[in-house]
């Protein structure tokens, strides 16, 4: 396995105690696989859930009725990446939990957009729902209850789905609970032993302040790459800056992106600022799965092997920016691309095909390499 030591030991535990709860995490800057460019298939593990979108048609009237635009779509961070994800032509498979009786809702609406969908029927719990109120500039306040997603374990991943991965992401609301985190961390892992490098969205700026940024980065500080928003970054840095954040959190993480809104992305590596990204002007219909699609599109350009960091980052912004001129938090149907060909994606393995830590060293760009 191709891997690097990056920077000292942090957080309360050992990183061969994954699993163990709060305070005794991973290690903070751990052994942590090489984040360079993969080909092949995406593994990501997260949240599912049932988003119920208000949107005011005005002033809301407190005690009394306010005339709404409301919708319910099939959500979730994690689930709304692996659909931006599969719309840009990336082979995705999504691991989630949820109600038994929503399994073959959520696996039709997953697979609609060429997700492979593994969804795990939970027999007691409901699935989890988000009530998500949007304001006038697009803006969210989130209630949340995360159901059946709580139940999560390792086990829901089947053996090998992880090892033979191109590269795995996680949801940051993976870390919250003890129960979840255990999995998140044993999945960790799994792809450590197996050479895959690891992604995570820290996802929330109040959970993270609820666990502590210090755990947080104990926890997930072996992941290759971090694609936190403005908000998280500040919470995990204390920095005043999303350049001073970037640069921060890359000294941990290797590689990271800071959205920031509309104001485009910083980028960073290594310890150093890499660039941002400023977005053109736009109004914004609803910013729900804008950071999802950020995700998912510079995923999507860094794994081909041929796209640095920046470029990938404008990659993410314009699929960001598709993503907040619309309502919804999962791209339209018509932007799903047909399934590849077999002749397609030539550059790597095809789903079960591991791709060997040193050949993901070997296509990492120069640029990006970190002292051992």
């Amino acid at each position: 396995m191709t891997a690097r030591r990056a920077g000292k030991r942090a957080g309360k535990g050992a990183g061969k105690g994954a699993g163990k709860g709060a305070g005794k995490g991973a290690a903070r800057g751990a052994e942590r696989v090489d984040p360079g460019p993969a080909h092949g298939r995406v593994v990501i593990v997260g949240d599912v859930i049932d988003d119920v979108v208000v949107r005011p048609q005005g002033a809301i009237t407190h005690d009394s009725d306010t005339r709404s635009h409301i919708v319910r779509r099939e959500g979730g961070s994690a689930a709304n990446m692996a659909c931006w994800l599969a719309s840009t032509g990336v082979p995705v498979t999504f691991v989630g939990r949820v109600a038994e009786a929503d399994v073959e809702r959520h696996t039709a609406a997953l697979e609609a957009f060429g997700v492979d969908a593994r969804l795990v029927g939970d027999p007691e719990r409901e699935t989890g729902r988000i009530i998500i109120l949007v304001d006038p500039g697009g803006g969210r306040t989130m209630f949340t209850d995360r159901g059946a997603n709580l139940a999560l374990v390792a086990d829901d991943v089947p053996a090998g789905l992880v090892e033979e991965a191109a590269l795995l992401h996680l949801s940051g609301y993976s870390f919250v609970e003890p129960e979840v985190r255990e999995a998140a961390l044993v999945l960790m892992a799994r792809a450590r032993a197996a050479g895959v490098p690891v992604s995570v969205d820290p996802n929330s700026a109040a959970f993270l302040r609820e666990v502590g940024a210090a755990d947080f980065l104990a926890w997930t500080g072996e992941a290759a790459l971090c694609f936190p928003n403005l908000d998280e970054a500040v919470v995990l840095t204390g920095a005043a800056t999303a350049h001073e954040a970037a640069v921060a959190l890359s000294e941990t993480y290797g590689l990271v992106a800071v959205t920031c809104g509309a104001e485009g992305a910083v980028v960073a590596a290594g310890g150093r600022l890499l660039g941002s990204v400023v977005q053109e002007p736009l109004d914004a219909v609803d910013s729900t799965g804008a950071g999802d699609a950020f995700c998912a599109g510079f995923l999507g350009a860094w794994t081909t092997g041929e796209t640095e960091a920046l470029a990938a980052a404008h990659a993410g912004a314009g699929l960001a920016r598709d993503a907040v001129s619309r309502m919804g938090a999962r791209p339209p149907r018509a932007a799903v691309p047909e399934p590849p060909s077999s002749g397609s994606r030539s550059s790597g393995p095809r789903s079960g095909s591991p791709r060997s830590a040193s050949s993901r060293a070997a296509s990492r760009p120069p640029e990006h390499r970190r002292p051992a």
